[in-house]
């Protein structure tokens, strides 16, 4: 591993622009250690939100950190195939595991083995050849007929007799319960044991009151219910002497104790209950100096029930018969309890006090303990085969996965491949606007996504799905890669088809635009000047409107309020129609120019069209190919918790098959006859009328009005005058030519005749 060279030979294959290495067989399985991680399409990948079972990952993630990594591929592959007798059949995903395929060679494969045999006679399939993910799956199936399952957790009827199974039973009220391997409430040693510690606990307590029965236990048996009687008015009364003390220290206090007249005002106003809180929170009777308490008459109503408790459970029993109770009674009935309370607070082993003392004691004079701690014992015993158990499932998931798991995290074969099956992050197919989009991946935190998937230079619509009236929610992102982005927007709505098949009701959230294909960049300049054009006239038409309507309101107002009618609208003056026709001079000049420069490349004209369409879309089509070829899917599972290793293009092409477009089917008819269709016939005569007007103009510009009218009129077009003085200059210079030509052979002609005659005289002379 690393950067030293491997000593197996690896076959790769290209898609997305790198070089992904090839699983053919077992033994690429078996070497993945030899295979250098820098050639792996990913490093790392969670283990939710994807389309593959969670279970598998689980397993495979071994230090349950929510990721998979290298190491953990590795292993899992090199476990895998040490335990099966030909790793070639990982690559068929099969989701059975035939027996006779267990390899046991290894101490673990022959447990294996055996665990997998064992496994489906508890299945009641002791004849089956081979063991599926449904076999492993329900273990609850598995153990429903056996009484220990080697968990260390035994349910009521795990005991083999009516008392213990009775305990056991105690010790799940008591203490609670763990779910044992049959789904069955069970217990553990270390609720067995908590549970014996506090039954004694509990017994031990109760012998520090037996000892001292006459102190601590006033009542006997009954102290317990008498104190939690006492307890209850125990402040309460309390409260009424320290008031009385308090009028007998000053009889001035005595109204105030009493409550104001004020205050039962207030209480006389409502809707009176006995337990209102108003009542409870008044005086337990009347105070006065060092008055006792009546036990029966003139009490709050609120309490007089409860005195009537206390009376009959407490007050008779430790002091006798009483009418009214002093404050030297009463302390003398604290001072009985005082002995129970110290011992009632320190407690112990209270969980159980539910089962009764009898009880506690019935079981700890018996042998319980020692018997189920030997279940327990013997459950624990079958935990290696128990395990085992587990292990096949861990194989049978591991022969069915791990293949697929490797085709979408070594190389990315399943997402180039559009004939099989989608890659494991592709979380379903998204209609909207006459598309379906195949690349859509789950995102748990949107704003988070969308930090760093724009990076991978696609269009990304986020959307909200949800299904059954919003029970269920989910979202996600989709990449765009055909069509235009014209009709895509926020509160677009469309249909969601997860891999289950299930459809959501899918809303545009939000949007990262970038270019979608060159068709569109092609039409983009134009559109955007379209858009333009049409919201500058519908400002003006707006303003205009505006405009129109304020003069109008306020003539409206000034004829209202002085009884004249608004004036005329005075006429346009001299310099607003200069102004006009400078701009229209203007105007008609520019177009005149453009015109000129065009029909003046007399036939490079098409090129010149094709020129000037290049010159308007030329550039963004230039930066829409260059996007295109830029678009990753690396930062688009980056931002989900990946560690993609490496720049997985999505090219023209391939982006073709991403996002499918609307196409009628082959075969198709289509009926061109819209009975709702708007009219052309205007559309018709405004091209007619555009038509006459640029062929006329050519006609004009051209000089075949000059040729077929010369006597028309017409002012002469730049071409013409041009064409003329062009003729004109060429004719000048002709004439220039013959007279010097002319006048040269004339000079000539004369210089002949001179030398003709010089010699002449010459030869006369001699």
């Amino acid at each position: 591993m690393g950067d030293e060279q491997s000593r197996r030979t690896w076959a790769f294959f290209r898609a997305g622009g790198f070089d992904q290495v090839k699983i053919r067989d077992g033994d690429d399985i078996r070497n993945l250690d030899q295979l250098d991680p820098k050639l792996w399409a990913a490093l790392s990948c969670p283990t939710r939100g994807l389309h593959f079972d969670s279970k598998t990952l689980d397993l495979i993630d071994t230090d349950k950190d929510g990721r998979i990594r290298v190491p953990e591929i590795i292993a899992a592959s090199k476990w895998v195939c040490s335990l099966l007798k030909d790793a070639d059949r990982l690559l068929d995903e099969s989701p059975t595991l035939p027996i006779d395929q267990i390899s046991d060679a290894t101490a673990e494969g022959k447990q294996i083995l055996s665990s997998a045999k064992q496994l489906l006679v508890n299945l009641g399939k002791p004849e089956a050849t081979s063991v599926s993910i449904e076999d492993t799956t329900d273990i609850v199936r598995i153990f429903a007929q056996t009484r220990l399952n080697g968990d260390g957790i035994i349910p009521g009827d795990a005991a083999t007799d009516d008392f213990n199974k009775g305990v056991i039973s105690d010790i799940i009220v008591t203490q609670g319960s763990l779910m044992d391997r049959s789904g069955k409430p069970g217990i553990d040693l270390a609720k067995l044991e908590a549970f014996f510690g506090d039954l004694q606990a509990y017994s031990d307590w109760w012998k520090v009151a037996e000892t001292d029965a006459a102190t601590v236990l006033p009542l006997g048996d009954q102290t317990a219910s008498a104190y939690d009687t006492y307890d209850a008015v125990d402040a309460k009364i309390d409260d009424y002497f320290a008031r009385c003390r308090l009028a007998a220290y000053d009889s001035r206090a005595q109204m105030a104790l009493n409550r104001q007249e004020t205050e039962y005002l207030a209480i006389a106003a409502m809707d009176l209950s006995i337990t209102s809180d108003e009542v409870v929170g008044l005086p337990l009777a009347q105070i006065g100096a060092d008055s006792p308490l009546p036990l029966d008459g003139a009490l709050n109503p609120a309490w007089a029930g409860r005195i009537q408790v206390l009376l009959a459970k407490v007050i008779v029993p430790l002091i006798g018969q009483r009418e009214k109770l002093s404050e030297a009674d009463w302390a003398t009935i604290k001072a009985r309890f005082a002995a129970y309370a110290a011992w009632r607070t320190g407690g112990k082993g209270t969980s159980v006090e539910k089962l009764g003392l009898a009880r506690i004691r019935e079981i700890l004079a018996s042998n319980a303990k020692a018997a189920i701690a030997d279940l327990i014992a013997q459950d624990k015993a079958l935990e290696p085969e128990a395990n085992a158990i587990a292990t096949v499932d861990k194989l049978v998931r591991y022969y069915r996965d791990l293949h697929r798991l490797l085709i979408n995290f070594i190389n990315f074969r399943d997402f180039y491949d559009q004939d099989g099956e989608p890659a494991v992050f592709q979380a379903g197919r998204l209609y909207l606007d006459q598309r379906s989009c195949d690349l859509c991946v789950r995102v748990d935190d949107i704003a988070k996504h969308g930090t760093l998937a724009p990076l991978s230079r696609a269009y990304l619509a986020y959307c909200d799905c949800v299904r059954n009236g919003g029970a269920e929610k989910m979202s996600i992102v989709a990449a765009f890669t055909a069509g235009d982005s014209d009709n895509l927007m926020v509160g677009r709505n469309g249909v969601f088809y997860d891999r289950k098949g299930q459809d959501w009701d899918a809303t545009i959230t939000k949007v990262f635009e970038n270019p979608i294909s060159i068709r569109q960049a092609f039409w983009s300049p134009y559109k955007r000047v379209l858009r333009m054009v049409e919201e500058q006239i519908a400002k003006r038409a707006a303003a205009a409107d505006a405009a129109s309507t304020e003069t109008l309101s306020s003539a409206t107002m000034v004829a209202a309020t002085t009884g004249q009618p608004p004036k005329a609208k005075t006429k346009i003056d001299i310099g607003t129609v200069a102004a006009i026709g400078v701009a229209v001079g203007g105007i008609t000049a520019a177009l005149s120019a453009l015109l000129s420069s065009f029909f003046g490349l007399g036939g490079w004209m098409p090129v010149g069209v094709v020129g000037l369409v290049l010159l308007i879309s030329g550039p963004s089509m230039v930066i829409a190919w260059l996007k295109l070829r830029q678009r990753n899917l690396g930062p688009l599972l980056d931002a989900n918790g990946w560690a993609v290793n490496t720049r997985a293009k999505i090219n023209i092409p391939f982006g073709r098959t991403l996002t499918g477009t609307a196409k009628l089917p082959p075969g198709s008819r289509r009926d061109l006859r819209d009975p709702y269709a708007e009219s052309k016939q205007g559309q018709i005569w405004t091209l007619t009328v555009a038509g006459v007007v640029l062929v006329s103009w050519g006609l004009w510009y051209f000089g075949a009005f000059e040729y077929w009218m010369p006597n028309s009129g017409l002012p002469k077009s730049a071409f013409v005058q041009r064409r003329e003085e062009a003729k004109n200059k060429a004719e000048a210079d002709a004439k220039a030519k013959a007279e010097a030509d002319a006048k040269a052979k004339a000079e000539a002609e004369a210089k002949a005749k001179a030398e003709a005659e010089a010699k002449a005289k010459t030869e006369a002379a001699k």
